[in-house]
């Protein structure tokens, strides 16, 4: 018999004043049996980063053909294509078909750079695309945020990113890898 997934709820309270976006989300997680702590919460940040209206999560580990993120259009149309970790160049060439914008957030220190040096060059050729790398020890204070149930407030300001759970915060500060849309 299969695992199920783990549920999340999180209050979210985003101040974003670098696109003047200030609104609370209440957003239930479902983590997959296994994703860690500190993906699920990448996948949150993602959310925080990039949060709109018609923003939805993905099914994320259970189908390679879904991001984590998405923003589709009242068409259907995706407009915005979030995904975390380091998946292969073709997935992210399929996406970059499918989306007009994907955005991929790196993490997981040498992997990472290892992962972008190996793929840099046909990342290049994706005019649609922008990769971001958040640094590890980052990542990993944020998974340390996780709560089965969160009540988290997310201030973005000059290119930074804090997440608070209103006794501990976590400055997320990512890093551009690509030119990007």
């Amino acid at each position: 018999m299969a695992i199920k997934s783990t549920v999340f709820k999180a209050n979210l309270q985003i101040a974003d004043m670098e696109r003047h976006y200030y609104a609370d989300h209440s957003l239930t997680l479902a983590r997959h049996p296994s994703e860690t702590d500190e993906r699920m919460m990448v996948r949150l940040l993602a959310f925080a980063l990039h949060a709109h209206e018609w923003l939805d999560f993905g099914r994320g580990l259970s189908a390679d053909d879904e991001p984590a993120l998405w923003q589709k259009d009242l068409t259907g149309a995706i407009q915005l294509w979030l995904d975390v970790g380091l998946p292969d160049e073709k997935l992210i060439r399929r996406a970059c078909g499918r989306a007009d914008q994907v955005v991929q957030y790196a993490y997981g220190g040498r992997a990472a750079d290892i992962w972008f040096e190996q793929n840099k060059n046909a990342f290049a050729r994706l005019k649609n695309l922008t990769v971001y790398q958040l640094p590890s020890e980052q990542t990993v204070a944020l998974s340390k945020l996780a709560q089965r149930t969160m009540s988290l407030q997310a201030t973005i300001q000059d290119g930074q990113c804090w997440i608070s759970d209103g006794k501990e915060s976590v400055l997320i500060e990512r890093v551009r890898l690509t030119p990007g849309a």
